[in-house]
């Protein structure tokens, strides 16, 4: 890679825009505007934020008013004050669209104690060391399996081909689900997290329909599983515990949402977004395959870059002040994670991707306190595997984005809808270094 090589994915700033960034008034800015996100411009916006307004007030946005919380710290006081910030759906949930990703449904991430401890103790099992060091094979085989099948010195889109495939086949175990019906569970998660304006959303009827067709599916499974021995599946989890084995569809499908979009968007995002910044960052890439060890310190980093879901949303429950603002009972206050990441009181050089560096879980992207991601050491497991195994194949630096990624036009989910990419062919002693 030659060091002139134009780095997809990164955006360059109008001169224009950034200096009318700077000259907004506070009060105007709106950072909760899906298209920000899509074409990649938020950045100097939280910049700002961050610098001048840590605490910031919106009144006006498309999902109504709401706090930005901006900085890595002021995140964790809300986070640990689960007291007072709350999750729970009754509240308004867990999205920024009241109702979590506007849908009606339940789930035990947006549910506050005694109720939340209870239904994620009933799935947490399934990510216990035993169970993972049982996974972790499976997860090697498949990994080999999806990267030997890849064409050499051809373009294709690596979400379809690596991303998609491997999460999704990841979920069909944790389910126990169907193989051949595998692909349903990417599909249900993208309709799922599809909003107005998005290229894949059609509608509110189409979405509540395709719903409808995953609680139907799921159900079927529920009955076979509640009547048969207890499995180390999540379903069965579900339907053996005291906590959950009793819920109403409405929180069954909540719950599957939840793990669904859990186990598959976050993952599937940050291993698309791996590649996108090796090449954005060659030096790294070729560190990385110099010394394949720093793949350990290198996902954590990636997670951080990445920060596969941007926001998290809490509603106050009483009057509060925090950094000299007071929200006030019933606000609706947004936790910007990806703004957090960046954060240089929190983190050293965080604007730059370091694959090796000296504390690379000091970031939020799993959140903090009682809601932290109950996933998060399978996401890294994956991720890590998915990349041991492709520096055993490609021992050089030649995988390479050859066009710009299409983002997620969504304010929660920071991902990509395609990235194309091209494995070059390595010179035939490369594997013999």
């Amino acid at each position: 890679m030659h060091p002139d090589h134009h780095k997809f994915g990164v955006t360059q700033m109008d001169p224009a825009l950034l200096k009318k960034i700077e000259s907004m008034n506070l009060d105007d800015i709106n950072v909760a505007d899906p298209t920000l996100f899509k074409n990649n411009t938020v950045w100097p916006y939280f910049a700002r934020l961050r610098r001048e307004d840590p605490i910031h007030f919106c009144k006006d946005s498309l999902y109504g008013p709401y706090w930005s919380i901006t900085r890595y710290e002021d995140i964790m006081a809300v986070e640990k004050n689960h007291h007072v910030f709350s999750s729970d759906t009754a509240n308004g949930g867990i999205t920024i669209e009241d109702g979590n990703l506007g849908l009606d449904v339940e789930m035990f991430i947006a549910m506050d104690p005694p109720k939340h401890d209870e239904q994620r103790k009933a799935v947490s099992p399934i990510v216990s060391p035993q169970n993972l060091a049982r996974l972790e094979k499976t997860i090697r085989t498949r990994s080999k399996k999806i990267l030997s099948a890849l064409p050499i010195g051809e373009t294709f889109d690596v979400v379809d081909r690596v991303s998609i495939e491997l999460t999704t086949q990841m979920l069909a175990t944790l389910f126990d689900f169907p193989w051949d019906d595998r692909r349903k569970l990417t599909h249900w998660s993208d309709v799922a997290t599809s909003a107005p304006g998005a290229e894949d959303y059609v509608s509110e009827e189409y979405r509540n329909a395709e719903m409808a067709e995953c609680l139907a599916y799921f159900t079927q499974l529920w009955n076979e599983r509640v009547n048969a021995e207890p499995g180390p599946d999540l379903i069965s989890m579900l339907a053996h515990s005291d906590a959950t084995r009793h819920m109403t569809p409405n929180q069954f499908l909540g719950n599957l949402i939840l793990l669904i979009v859990g186990g598959n968007d976050t993952t599937r995002n940050t291993m698309t977004g791996s590649i996108l910044a090796l090449n954005q960052n060659p030096e790294q890439y070729q560190r990385l395959c110099d010394n394949p060890e720093l793949v350990d310190s290198m996902v954590p980093e990636l997670i951080r870059w990445q920060t596969p879901l941007a926001s998290m949303r809490r509603t106050a429950t009483e009057d509060f002040e925090i950094g000299g603002k007071l929200i006030h009972k019933g606000d609706k206050v947004v936790l910007w994670y990806a703004s957090a990441n960046l954060d240089a009181d929190s983190i050293d050089h965080p604007e730059q991707f370091i694959i090796d560096r000296r504390r690379p879980r000091q970031h939020i992207s799993f959140g903090f306190g009682i809601h932290r991601c109950v996933g998060n050491r399978l996401a890294e497991m994956q991720l890590r595997i998915i990349w041991e195994e492709a520096l055993k194949k490609w021992p050089q630096p030649c995988i390479e984005v050859v066009g710009e990624p299409d983002r997620s036009h969504s304010v929660i989910l920071r991902g990509y809808n395609s990235l194309p990419v091209r494995i070059n062919a390595l010179p035939q002693d490369a594997s013999s270094h």
